[in-house]
């Protein structure tokens, strides 16, 4: 965190910078599709974007766990 940035700045400056390099990757990835440059099977394939769905999906788990952590139990 730079000095003097609250977190939520700190929040939205990381995820943002973040966010666009997954995107920029995944369009880099899309990329060895063509197949004119390159050769791949299909199991190679679901490799790929197997591990990439457990991955994002435990990133996921990560903030909504967070968030449910914030609500307090009250009767």
């Amino acid at each position: 965190m730079k000095t003097g940035e609250t977190k939520n700045l700190a929040f939205k400056r990381l995820a943002a910078n973040r966010t666009n390099n997954i995107i920029r990757n995944i369009r880099l990835l899309g990329n060895l599709s063509n197949t004119n440059n390159y050769s791949f099977t299909e199991e190679q394939s679901k490799q790929i974007f197997g591990i990439i769905e457990n991955e994002l999906k435990l990133s996921k788990s990560r903030f909504l766990v967070s968030l449910s952590r914030r609500k307090k139990f009250k009767l």
